[in-house]
């Protein structure tokens, strides 16, 4: 009997940890591109033939499943379905980063000692990381589902050398999706509708003000507008073009973007693409290009879309934050450490800018004692700061589409079938 089975890139470890006996694997090579962020990456697709195919009995009390980080309970409507063939656990509760400096060595074994026990771990984006260190001491994890195509939080080549395969989502539907959103969606993404609320939030002192009338106060002060103002975008890819876009069209600010690599006929090709003229009706240019000293100096709002890298961590610094006016909003939803957050936490404790909204942190989450949440801000001289717990990309549909094609996954491995992406 012979049995196909398409997986993509080293999926030959499936087979092994399958250890199916008599299995024949015979790798037929064609190309395929998936898109990540600007670039195309190519990835290898294999067919696998095997005889004599035959999954190996399920444990009686099932595959172990560590279920981390789903904070709002999503994962359970489609997991559960799985039952009995795996036993799921989850974990609300996100213990700190194994390789941030600050953990302790009692942390890490408690880290240690709850994933041990599991051979599949379902996680959650960059919530929980799983650096080389960590994944050596989990010798019975085979499988590590996380979500989306990318995710800098987990060693690829160590999980690759450690026989553990890595798998993302690509955001396809639940059969019960037309009961949560149309099929067809038009405007913008969950992220970059929580920037603009952000811009906003912090702008139209919403938070504050919202705080104030339920104390019994009034009105506590101005606000800021934003027609006419100058937007600055660190970053002009796909989600700095989509704030850029709506900042322009909807309140006629201008737009001003500086990366590493921008040009400004790049910059011009982005606003084409994304419907917009290169041009205003003054001749100034819609995505107009300006160092990075520009950007901070002139920018009325300052919002951050860049790609955290070794290169561009820190890429925001305390001189450049000492750039910024004393009326500007700075806004951060893309990652916390991109920014030198003792450096902002100094400059808006000393009321150097008036306001910032932030989605990420260097710490996530936000520790009790974190001056983030012990801080009076908009009092006693500090900045106004607006907080959200890294939720740009928490909406309804996209978790359940997310958890539903983990679920598949698990489904698909369950009964002896590839399983894909694979992304390491």
């Amino acid at each position: 009997m012979l049995k196909t089975t398409n997986v993509v890139q080293s999926s030959t470890r499936i087979l092994n940890f399958l250890s199916v006996p008599g299995a024949i694997v015979k790798p037929i090579y064609t190309t395929h591109y998936s898109s990540h962020a600007v670039q195309r990456v190519p990835t290898f697709r294999y067919t696998y033939t095997t005889t004599n195919f035959k999954m190996p009995p399920i444990p009686p009390k099932g595959v172990k499943v560590a279920v981390l980080d789903d904070y709002a309970g999503t994962s359970k409507t489609y997991f559960e379905t799985l039952e009995p063939g795996f036993k799921f656990e989850w974990f609300s509760d996100t213990l700190p980063p194994y390789n941030h400096p600050d953990t302790t060595d009692d942390v890490k074994k408690q880290i240690v000692n709850r994933l041990k026990p599991f051979t599949i771990v379902s996680s959650m984006r960059e919530r929980t990381p799983f650096p080389r260190e960590l994944l050596q001491q989990l010798p019975g994890l085979k499988l590590l589902l996380t979500t989306a195509t990318r995710n800098l939080g987990i060693d690829m080549v160590a999980a690759k050398e450690l026989g553990i395969t890595v798998t993302g989502t690509t955001n396809k539907r639940p059969p019960n999706a037309q009961a949560i959103t149309p099929t067809k969606r038009k405007g913008p993404d969950s992220t970059t509708q929580h920037t603009v609320a952000l811009i906003l939030g912090i702008a139209k002192n919403l938070a504050r003000d919202n705080d104030a009338v339920k104390r019994g106060e009034w009105q506590l002060g101005l606000s800021t507008g934003l027609t006419g103002k100058t937007l600055g975008l660190l970053g002009l890819g796909r989600l700095g073009i989509a704030v850029g876009k709506i900042m322009y069209s909807a309140f006629g600010m201008k737009i001003i973007a500086w990366s590493s690599n921008l040009t400004q006929e790049t910059a011009d090709e982005k606003a084409t693409n994304a419907g917009l003229p290169i041009e205003d009706e003054d001749g100034d240019k819609t995505f107009r290009l300006v160092s990075k000293e520009e950007l901070f100096k002139n920018a009325d709002v300052l919002s951050v879309h860049y790609v955290l890298s070794d290169r561009s961590r820190g890429i925001v610094g305390a001189e450049d934050l000492k750039l910024m006016k004393r009326s500007a909003l700075f806004i951060n939803t893309s990652r916390g450490p991109l920014v030198d957050e003792d450096a902002l936490l100094q400059c808006l404790s000393n009321g150097a800018i008036k306001g910032a909204a932030l989605d990420v942190f260097a710490l996530e989450p936000l520790p009790l004692d974190s001056k983030w949440r012990t801080t009076n801000w908009g009092q006693d001289g500090t900045s106004q700061v607006l907080l959200t717990p890294h939720t740009g990309y928490v909406e309804e549909e996209t978790l359940n589409n997310w958890y539903y094609e983990q679920s598949e996954i698990l489904r698909s491995w369950r009964d002896g079938k590839g399983v894909e992406p694979v992304i390491n």
